[in-house]
C-alpha cells in the first residue's frame, strides 16, 4: 500500500490536469460503472516498496517508496471510443512522464518516470468498456 502523501500527490495531479473525463481514486467508493456507458478513469496502486535511505539522522532520515500506480481508463466501445483511447492514454502518459510534483516540509514529493504503453490484447474489451492501462513508476522520499 502507498504512503498518503502519494496517494494525495498523484491525485492532486490529475483533478488539477485532467479534464477529459471523470477521475476514480482511492477515496472515491464510487464502484459502479456510469449509467450512460461514458468514460471514466482509475487509480489504483499495485506495487509500493519502502526502505530506509539514510541513519544517524532522527527526523531527518530519508525513507524512500519505489512503485508504480495505474491508470486504467475505461473508454465507450465505439468507433468514437477506440479512437480517443489511444490519444487519451498518450495524455496521461505526458501528465505523469518524467515530473516531480507533491512535495511539502516533510515529503520531498514523488517523482514520476517512464510510464508504460498501453496493451491491447483480447480482455481489452470488456462488455460496454474499452479497457487501456499504464503503469507509472515513481518513487517518493520522506523525512522522519
Amino acid at each position: 500500500m502507498p504512503m498518503q502523501q502519494v496517494v494525495a500527490a498523484v491525485e492532486a495531479r490529475l483533478a488539477s490536469g485532467w479534464a477529459f473525463c471523470p477521475v476514480r481514486g482511492f477515496s472515491d467508493d464510487n464502484g459502479d460503472t456510469p449509467g450512460d456507458a461514458s468514460a471514466f478513469l482509475v487509480v489504483q496502486y499495485p506495487v509500493a516498496m519502502s526502505s530506509q535511505i539514510t541513519i544517524g539522522a532522527p527526523g531527518a532520515n530519508v525513507f524512500r517508496e519505489e512503485g508504480a500506480f495505474r491508470l486504467v481508463l475505461a473508454m465507450p466501445r465505439t468507433i468514437e471510443g477506440r479512437l480517443l483511447a489511444l490519444i487519451w492514454t498518450d495524455e496521461l502518459a505526458k501528465l505523469f512522464r518524467a515530473k516531480q510534483f507533491g512535495a511539502n516540509a516533510d515529503f520531498m514529493g514523488v517523482t514520476t518516470y517512464a510510464p508504460t504503453s498501453p496493451s491491447i490484447e483480447d480482455d481489452t474489451d470488456n462488455g460496454n468498456y474499452l479497457l487501456l492501462s499504464i503503469a507509472v513508476p515513481y518513487q517518493a522520499d520522506l523525512l522522519g
